[in-house]
């Protein structure tokens, strides 16, 4: 078994070397190496020693690693969505007879082999599926829940801030609904679990719904077909808040120009129209933030003006210290601190839950509600947690390849687990040579 460490350089420090080294300490039959994935003859020499690569790397860099499987005629496993970009190399995979899995992780993946299992036995028994909804979240375990927005960052904080941005659709009892991408947040539902009704949880629509009907094959009967993203509740509406005060702006402003070396206490001023050369710093506290929240009318809600200040206290821009001359609009000033502020300690556990219900209706007239839950945390053993993100993205990539590998898929070409033979593939593979690309913080 390989893993690869793709650090985007071709010269390297000492210290990325022994952290390189230390990804791989303790697992037999792993070897790390470092690699620049745009230099074509070295990718290539290594993909050639391998019977299976998997790819953890960012989507926009699959499509290198795909053409070079075609070209050596390997099978690549990958945890991202499908994009167009990747479907259009459906025959060129096809006729390199490999097969290239995506999708492969908890969401896309987990979902997926767990929505078409109950799928395709609600058809088995000749019944309909009238409607089907998907609940999936990353967030802290309740104990690691500990700040204002309960929420810490298992993923890139840049994309998953950006995930609150994506338009989304879904059908409801028959109707499309449509929600614009800024108004996301204001669409978040209270939902409570049955079965796990200590969780107060929050659903936003999550991306494009209405595909699942055709991917699924139950667009011609499901009334209902919903996915939607999970967080505790009340981050929407401090999230939606902070929006609104222009904390993820992705244009450049004056105080951010090139020269300028602004503190966050001049950038929170700035977002909220004060001119802080006659306006004391000690003043600048929670009261002062809500209280010029609701005066600005950029929320109605006394409760979600307060825990939107109590955010901006946590994250520190009421602080006088300096903003790294990089951050050059208030998106990537906001992605730096929420990437300090809300990270995982050593020891604290994220949490994985996945949440499918399927209504099926039968020919003897009578319907069945059908649930499948997912609940994971992170694991803490001698000192070290491994987080249930990393575990419900990389166990199913893991065992994509080793069905490869053991020739438990037999289609070629560009394919999703949506298939019996993935989500029901029998008896485990061997375990042969797997070409594993990612960065140091995904292969642990």
């Amino acid at each position: 078994m390989f893993w690869l460490i793709d650090l985007y350089a071709s010269s390297f420090s000492v210290s990325n070397r022994v952290s390189v080294v230390q990804v791989t300490k303790g697992i037999p039959n792993a070897k790390a190496i470092q690699l620049d994935i745009t230099s074509h003859e070295s990718l290539s020499s290594w993909i050639a020693q391998v019977d299976v690569v998997i790819s953890l790397l960012p989507p926009s860099c699959h499509g290198v690693i795909a053409k070079a499987c075609i070209e050596l005629k390997k099978h690549l496993v990958t945890a991202s969505y499908v994009d167009d970009s990747m479907l259009k190399l459906d025959q060129d995979a096809k006729s390199a007879g490999i097969t290239i899995l995506g999708e492969m992780g908890l969401d896309p993946g987990i979902d997926h082999m767990m929505a078409m299992k109950m799928i395709d036995q609600a058809h088995a028994a000749k019944g309909k599926i009238r409607s089907f909804v998907s609940y999936c979240g990353g967030l802290p375990s309740p104990a690691a829940a500990n700040n204002p927005l309960a929420y810490k960052f298992s993923w890139s904080p840049a994309g998953a801030i950006r995930a609150g941005w994506n338009p989304a659709a879904y059908r409801y009892h028959g109707e499309i609904i449509h929600v614009e991408g800024q108004k996301l947040y204001d669409s978040a539902a209270k939902l409570r679990l049955p079965d796990f009704p200590a969780f107060a949880l929050e659903c936003l629509p999550n991306r494009n719904s209405l595909v699942y009907g055709d991917l699924y094959g139950i667009a011609e009967e499901a009334s209902t077909i919903f996915r939607g993203t999970l967080r505790y509740e009340g981050f929407s509406q401090i999230m939606g808040t902070l929006v609104k005060i222009g904390f993820f702006s992705t244009e450049s402003t004056r105080i951010l120009k090139d020269g300028i070396r602004s503190t966050h206490t001049a950038f929170l001023l700035g977002l909220l129209g004060i001119d802080g050369n006659i306006l004391p710093e000690s003043v600048i506290d929670e009261k002062y933030i809500t209280d010029r929240i609701l005066a600005l009318g950029l929320c109605k809600d006394n409760d979600t003006a307060i825990n939107t200040a109590k955010t901006i206290i946590f994250l520190g821009f009421q602080e006088p210290t300096e903003i790294p001359s990089s951050c050059k609009s208030p998106f990537e000033v906001t992605c730096l601190r929420m990437e300090e502020k809300l990270a995982y300690s050593k020891t604290e556990q994220d949490m994985v839950l996945l949440h499918h219900e399927v209504v099926v209706d039968y020919p003897d007239d009578h319907a069945e509600t059908h649930r499948s839950t997912l609940l994971a945390m992170g694991r803490t053993e001698n000192g070290k947690t491994t987080m249930a993100m990393a575990l419900t993205v990389g166990i199913p990539a893991a065992t994509g390849a080793l069905l490869l590998l053991a020739n438990k898929i037999k289609a070629n070409g560009v394919l999703r687990p949506i298939d019996p033979e993935v989500y029901e593939p029998g008896s485990s593979a061997p375990l042969v040579s797997i070409f594993c690309l990612g960065r140091k913080n995904m292969c642990q």
